[in-house]
């Protein structure tokens, strides 16, 4: 099945089956999300992260190396 005929069967859907598509997708493919946003979410989990004070009074930000 082509992209055009996923997109046509998907508009042919009453708008709770739409809904549901569109939940499946962003739960499950995250291609759309840019690779920098992955990352700070990577650093934040590891604690890689320091509040914007610290930032904005000019101290170098935390190394990315993995803390163990």
């Amino acid at each position: 099945m082509s992209a055009q005929e996923v997109i046509a069967e998907f508009k042919g859907l009453p708008p709770a089956e739409r809904a549901q598509v569109a939940k499946f997708v962003v739960e499950n493919d995250d291609s759309w999300i840019p690779k920098s946003f992955k990352q700070g979410m990577a650093d934040a989990e590891a604690g890689r992260f320091v509040d914007m004070e610290t930032v904005l009074s000019g101290a170098p930000p935390p190394s990315r190396k993995r803390r163990k």
